[in-house]
């Protein structure tokens, strides 16, 4: 089965071996998509802040239209009548309509009264043009010559992570996890997260931020919560995030130690704490906000979750490029996809001219050598470093004003290609459901052979567990400065057999061995490895 094909029409690459649709509401003929698809997804070259402004004119109507004028109604012919009415809005990007796209729910029809209800359940509370798909529902269903009032609803699903089984307990009710990164100090990376985080949810949408600087947190001084110190449930052993705004908030500030003095690897201990216990509950969207680097900390956390997306901030200066181009390559590795820049202190403005003190061209630099689609700039405002220090953020401070159109213009951004992305990781797991493989890299005791399938490859191969534990490439099997190999061929046992293998982010798997060594062997390294070419068969006793 063909999972996903580049194209700028993403329906047009989706090929789902059965209908899916959780309603019914389907017309038989249509091609079907997976309801947990976004509400929409923004075509390539098209500007986000373009694509929002056109309003009802993105919607277009297919030729068939709804015939006017039936003399009599039955209740089959009057909920076709409705759905075909429906069925005339399209999805902009994706070119399906509404319907099939599973988006309408409890339809209920008063023939009597003439009266029409129903919800339109949309994949996210921050679809960015729900408003628009509410107004145009109700429109082509009072053009019908019977339906005298009409009444719709809108929804949206329940959180519904992709990888819900593989994450730890309190993780699994999170849609869509963002790192916000800039991989150099001082260049506003928390500023962007925090107004990112409050956009978003001002859009409707379920939003916590987790403070991943142990050594240095901005939440603290960034939001001003009533309550500044994370409280503890004595019974689950779990963390309960403070809030500000509806939006929930997990730093090591609040923990009342202030700034950790402690070596890498009990802050990524700290970190895996704070991170995987909170009570974060259904969230659509967290935010997390990476401290500078490309060390133990940002390694534990796209290895702890499988991190949806990655915004990198950055400054116009040669030297922030430097670094944010580390922070890309890193991203790359771990296979998280990078979906935006945002270039932050570009210019500011007086007597009326535009002056750029720091220069130009280091987010344009970024988008083009490493192909981030987007590209963000905020200029330097007084009121945008003094929102952060009073404690309230600037989009929450001034709604309508530059920095939050900005902001607005990223949320838009960050809404439409998390969607795009999960859509990518549910065809991956229906692909492995299909296959009746419970992950991508698995043991096959009969066989004795580790079955490896990578993410985005239809291709499956077998390894022998030996070959697989004598090509680990840490620090226990080869010296990191010399290239010695330290873990010889002879140290591996012939019939080594691997205790468990349990996925790391979206890169690697960790796989457990009987002598207590934990390898993290990322799927590249695996696709290089020697493989089986004749599988062993197994034998009577095992069959």
């Amino acid at each position: 089965m063909q999972l996903l094909h580049a194209s700028s029409s993403l329906c047009a690459s989706l090929h789902i071996s059965k209908p899916y649709s959780s309603t019914g509401l389907v017309s038989p003929e249509k091609t079907l998509l997976p309801s947990s698809i976004s509400c929409s997804l923004q075509p390539k070259g098209i500007e986000s802040s373009l694509w929002v402004s056109r309003n009802n004119s993105i919607f277009t109507t297919k030729a068939a239209s709804v015939e006017a004028g039936a003399s009599t109604i039955s209740s089959g012919t009057a909920e076709n009548d409705v759905l075909k009415a429906l069925s005339q809005i399209i999805d902009p990007d994706f070119g399906t309509d509404i319907v099939s796209c599973g988006f309408v729910k409890d339809l209920q029809i008063n023939e009597a009264l003439g009266e029409v209800s129903f919800r339109l359940e949309l994949t996210t509370p921050a679809c960015p043009i729900k408003d628009m798909f509410e107004q145009k529902a109700n429109e082509v269903v009072k053009m019908l010559p019977w339906v005298k009032s009409v009444n719709v609803t809108m929804s949206a699903q329940p959180a519904r992570p992709v990888y819900a089984g593989l994450l730890p307990p309190g993780l699994q009710k999170i849609s869509n996890i963002v790192a916000v990164s800039s991989c150099k100090g001082g260049v506003g990376k928390s500023t962007v997260a925090v107004n990112l985080a409050y956009t978003l949810a001002g859009m409707g949408a379920r939003v916590g931020i987790f403070d991943a600087d142990v050594y240095g947190p901005s939440l603290p001084t960034m939001v001003s919560p009533e309550n500044r110190l994370l409280e503890m449930n004595p019974e689950k052993k779990t963390i309960i995030p403070t809030e500000y705004l509806g939006v929930k908030l997990v730093s090591f500030g609040f923990a009342g130690q202030g700034r950790a003095i402690m070596r890498g690897p009990m802050v990524s201990g700290v970190i895996n704490q704070l991170l995987t216990t909170a009570e974060w509950g259904e969230l659509d969207y967290l935010v997390v906000d990476m401290p500078p680097g490309t060390g133990d900390i940002q390694l534990t956390l796209c290895q702890v979750v499988p991190l949806t997306a990655a915004v990198i901030v950055t400054t116009p200066q040669k030297l922030a490029f430097i670094d944010v181009a580390k922070g890309v390559r890193m991203f790359s590795k771990l296979k998280v996809p990078c979906v935006a820049v945002v270039e932050n202190m570009c210019h500011f403005d007086a007597d009326g001219k535009r002056y750029y003190p720091f220069g130009r061209g280091s987010g344009s630099q970024v988008v083009q050598q490493f192909g981030i689609p987007h590209l963000f700039d905020l200029p330097i405002r007084p009121t945008l470093s003094a929102s952060g220090d009073s404690g309230m953020p600037e989009v929450v401070a001034d709604p309508q004003g530059e920095v939050a159109t900005t902001f607005q213009d990223l949320g838009v951004c960050i809404v439409q290609q998390c969607a795009k992305i999960r859509q990518q990781g549910i065809l991956i797991v229906l692909y492995v459901l299909q296959k009746k493989m419970s992950t991508a890299v698995s043991y096959d005791k009969s066989l004795k052979v580790i079955r490896v399938k990578v993410p985005d490859s239809d291709e499956e191969f077998l390894l022998h567990p030996a070959t697989v534990r004598r090509n680990d490439r840490s620090a226990q099997s080869v010296d990191e400065w010399t290239g010695e190999q330290k873990l010889q061929y002879t140290d591996v046992p012939e019939d080594i057999e691997p205790e468990e293998i349990q996925p790391m982010g979206n890169y690697a798997v960790q796989i457990s061995w009987p002598d207590g060594f934990n390898q993290i062997a990322p799927y590249d390294q695996l696709q290089t490895m020697e493989r089986l070419v004749d599988a062993p068969r197994p034998t009577a006793a095992q069959a």
